[in-house]
């Protein structure tokens, strides 16, 4: 069954020779970076290796939360929501995102103390997050067998379409002048005196000054050629999709067992609410001592598998010129198989809790690659040893919400202009300069 369709996107043409900037990679991340840069009157060409938001970007939950993230990223969450609010409108186009709310039911890893605690970290600011039970959860939760004895509710968090929402904003920067390539590999940067000017693409040179790499779980392969070391390992998220159902939530709803969001269409995005699968690769190895913390804490959670994706990935080539074929031209979109063990589990959990899912169907189910760093938050970040070059990535499960707001920073960082957070806990260097690197679940 093949993974979900994004929006079609037709490419732009011709490859111009110069422009300020070249972004690499059109997931979320890399189009909403587009799109501040030009309606800047900053030239930039995206290029795709592939075709725009069919990785993980159409792959997710479509969540766009505050809710439950790690501490460090709620001021850029709330600079996201913000645009989120208006970005429809400033697009011209659907993104599908709606105010929905999001439940998180106290049940087992995440009990009723521990979402308290993580709720006084929004305490001031303008969320309603509340703890509620009884008849006022029952009613965000019709059909629900047996509701959780408390959640905790963000009704200003809600939930967009992953395969609209990447296309339309790279449509957005096209109508500002970004021009846009899919099917067009960057291969390598092209450095002078120590500086990036241009980039190698698989149709030739582009001559640039600044070079963003939103590669996803590409980044470390293209960051290593260049000769950046940047600690980041991929984890495999399994999903599903139901027929259209008139009942059920209307808010999306967290619990241990699964996770499901209501979709435009009418069915319902459903996964597992804590499973990742882990596939064992050369990479696993060699970062095992800066994932050690993460695994400490997560390894209820993960499933480690050894499958032919060892193989496969150390036979990729890790070094390679400007004229050589690479892995990124070798497979155009990164479509894994899914676990068919956390399918079944997902929806067998999510019928239980909702008997009228046992008049649905499933759909269709996909697989996506997570990019992950080792304390779980995103690289948005300047390279200091390769001046010109700049980093969004390792966005660890959480990325389509924060995407406009990560695409924003790394524009304002790309172009100088002041940031619209402080981006200090997402800089590169925390991982040499001895900065304690762990995840931090704000409990």
């Amino acid at each position: 069954m093949p993974g979900p369709r994004p929006t079609d996107f037709y490419s732009d043409l011709a490859l111009p020779k110069q422009v300020e900037v070249v972004v690499v990679g059109g997931g979320i991340i890399g189009v909403s970076a587009a799109l501040e840069l030009a309606e800047r009157g900053v030239s930039v060409l995206l290029c795709e290796k592939g075709q725009i938001g069919a990785e993980q970007s159409s792959r997710n939950w479509g969540w766009v939360r505050l809710g439950m993230r790690d501490p460090r990223e709620i001021p850029l969450m709330q600079a996201a929501l913000e645009i989120w609010d208006g970005l429809d409108a400033r697009l011209g186009r659907n993104t599908g995102f709606v105010r929905s709310g999001i439940l998180f039911a106290a049940s087992g890893r995440r009990s009723t103390g521990n979402l308290e605690r993580w709720a006084r970290h929004v305490d001031g600011l303008d969320t309603r997050a509340r703890m509620i039970e009884g008849a006022e959860l029952a009613a965000h939760l019709p059909g629900h067998r047996k509701p959780p004895g408390a959640a905790l509710f963000m009704p200003q968090d809600g939930r967009a379409e992953p395969q609209w929402a990447a296309p339309a904003i790279a449509e957005g920067a096209r109508d500002r002048g970004a021009q846009i390539l899919t099917a067009c590999a960057v291969r390598s940067v092209d450095v002078e005196a120590g500086r990036v000017t241009g980039v190698y693409t698989e149709r030739g040179r582009v001559g640039c000054s600044r070079v963003i790499l939103a590669g996803g779980a590409w980044s470390r392969l293209f960051a290593g050629n260049a000769g950046v070391s940047l600690p980041q390992l991929k984890v495999l998220n399994t999903v599903l999709r139901s027929s259209p159902m008139p009942d059920g939530p209307n808010a999306a709803y967290w619990s241990d067992a699964f996770a499901m969001r209501r979709r435009a269409d009418g069915g319902f995005t459903i996964a597992a609410g804590t499973q990742n699968t882990v596939e064992l690769v050369p990479d696993s190895l060699r970062l095992a001592y800066s994932f050690l913390p993460a695994y400490r804490q997560e390894w209820r959670s993960l499933r480690f598998r050894l499958s032919r994706r060892w193989l496969e990935e150390a036979q990729m080539a890790r070094q390679w010129q400007p004229g050589d074929v690479t892995p990124f031209e070798l497979t155009r979109i990164l479509d894994p198989e899914p676990s068919q063990k956390h399918l079944r589990r997902a929806w067998s959990a999510a019928r239980r809790a909702f008997p009228m899912l046992d008049g649905a169907e499933i759909m269709q189910s996909w697989a996506g690659m997570i990019d992950v760093t080792p304390d779980a938050i995103p690289v948005i970040s300047g390279v200091p040893d390769l001046p010109g070059l700049f980093i969004a990535t390792g966005f660890s499960g959480h990325g389509f919400g924060i995407g406009p707001g990560a695409g924003r920073l790394i524009a304002d960082l790309a172009t100088s202009e002041p940031p619209v957070v402080d981006p200090w806990e997402f800089r590169l260097s925390r991982f040499s300069d001895g900065s304690r690197v762990a995840p931090d679940p704000g409990y």
